[in-house]
């Protein structure tokens, strides 16, 4: 796949403005994510790009940007309160090439769905909330002083694909708490279909609630044809598995160039 360090984009300036700030913001702080800076490099003008956990709307604005007025962004965000700044922000944003949805997607769709939301200090940590479905105690988030459980609605990718009428997937993100292997679960159709390139957070301590290994993920993966890439010093680096110092990992069946 080309790499693309200086895209042209048909757009207004406060979207080229966030993007360049984004990837400003990840390579100095670590509340924007190192790998923002990098969806240039898999990502073409036109793809079709699915957002799943989009939270604020960090990625759901940077797959945007880089993925051109021709191109199509879905984010999936089943919180109230993240959503309603994520809708604003891609109608703020975006020119009608981003929607929003407020929905969580797993393995099977479900109208009523229980999430584990964490609260610190009487305020919610959004980023580590999970569906409870198929997950055996709060994991990791027992460190937590305490949680509530909003009820929200459950997709699927195929599923939403499907009532959308996308006629293919390009690109998929998705940060989800160890429900990862769930949510490509819910995609095996489109994964067949599209091959599209996956952007995964994983790690052991998330998985293992699930009862998922980081191992036998990628060992699917590969066994799909999909090979595994790390960012790292401002390029998409080869690695063979998953380690405690990094937590997301790209997975591609397409070439990436040097």
């Amino acid at each position: 796949m080309p790499t693309r360090l200086a895209p042209s984009r048909e757009t207004g300036r406060p979207l080229r403005w966030t993007y360049s700030a984004l990837c400003a913001l990840s390579r100095r702080f670590s509340f924007v994510e190192d790998e923002v800076d990098g969806l240039r490099q898999v990502v073409e003008d036109g793809d079709v790009c699915l957002d799943i956990g989009a939270e604020y709307g960090v990625y759901t604005y940077a797959l945007s940007y880089v993925a051109g007025p021709k191109g199509c962004v879905h984010g999936f965000e089943p919180l109230p309160g993240p959503y309603r700044v994520l809708g604003a922000g891609v109608r703020l944003l975006c020119s009608g090439r981003a929607h929003a949805h407020r929905m969580a997607l797993g393995d099977r769709p479900r109208d009523a769905a229980v999430m584990s939301l964490p609260y610190r200090r009487g305020l919610p940590v959004h980023g580590r909330a999970f569906l409870t479905d198929g997950a055996q105690g709060l994991g990791p988030n027992a460190e937590f002083a305490g949680e509530r459980r909003p009820v929200v609605r459950v997709g699927t990718v195929d599923e939403v694909v499907a009532a959308a009428g996308l006629p293919r997937v390009d690109f998929v993100k998705a940060d989800v708490e160890g429900a990862e292997p769930l949510v490509l679960a819910g995609a095996a159709g489109t994964l067949l279909r599209d091959r599209p390139t996956l952007l995964l957070e994983i790690e052991e301590r998330h998985l293992a609630k699930y009862g998922a290994r980081a191992g036998r993920l990628v060992g699917e993966l590969r066994d799909a044809g999909y090979s595994m890439f790390l960012w790292r010093d401002g390029r998409w680096r080869p690695v063979d598995r998953v380690t405690g110092a990094h937590r997301n990992y790209l997975f591609t069946v397409k070439p990436l160039e040097d």
